[in-house]
């Protein structure tokens, strides 16, 4: 018999660990529904639209290779015209640079060197880089679209 009146506040042993196993089953529901709605969640990444605008022709001096490095693409103004080269290795796809003093797009990751026009001078990768199409827009600015590839020796003229 309690001696006090506060025997409706007593907890007995048997209740305390039924609250506290349904406590620890409450924490682990609610992890597994945060696992479960993480797996069902697409996985988005980030990736620049593959047309895009690379401004008025008048901004590439002739002669001059020029690298977008939010696109990986080189726009490259000869006599002859524009070109937009790949400014990804097609060895293993690590991102080139372009070397002025030697006037070749180099790979640093192994090796393999590149004309300005995307041919392959030497090193691992198997094929030259890729050309993507060209054009102008209705208000004379340049428009690369990274989806289309085209021959090397489509130039557009300006």
């Amino acid at each position: 018999m309690p001696l006090s009146g506060d025997a409706a506040n007593e907890i007995t042993r048997r209740d305390f660990l039924n609250e506290i196993t349904l406590g620890a089953l409450g924490i682990a529901g609610l992890g597994s529904v945060a696992v479960t709605y993480q797996f069902f969640s697409p996985n988005v990444l980030f990736e620049p639209p593959t047309t895009f605008r690379a401004g008025n022709p008048d901004l590439y001096p002739v002669h001059s290779v020029t690298f977008l490095q939010d696109q990986q693409v080189y726009i490259v103004r000869m006599p002859e015209g524009f070109y937009a080269v790949s400014a990804v290795c097609t060895h293993l796809g690590c991102v080139t640079q372009w070397k002025p003093d030697a006037e070749m797009i180099a790979c640093p990751c192994h090796g393999s060197k590149f004309k300005s026009d995307g041919t392959k001078i030497e090193g691992p990768a198997p094929r030259p880089l890729p050309h993507f199409a060209i054009s102008l827009t209705a208000d004379g600015e340049l428009l690369v679209d990274k989806l289309q590839n085209i021959k090397s020796e489509q130039v557009l003229k300006v």
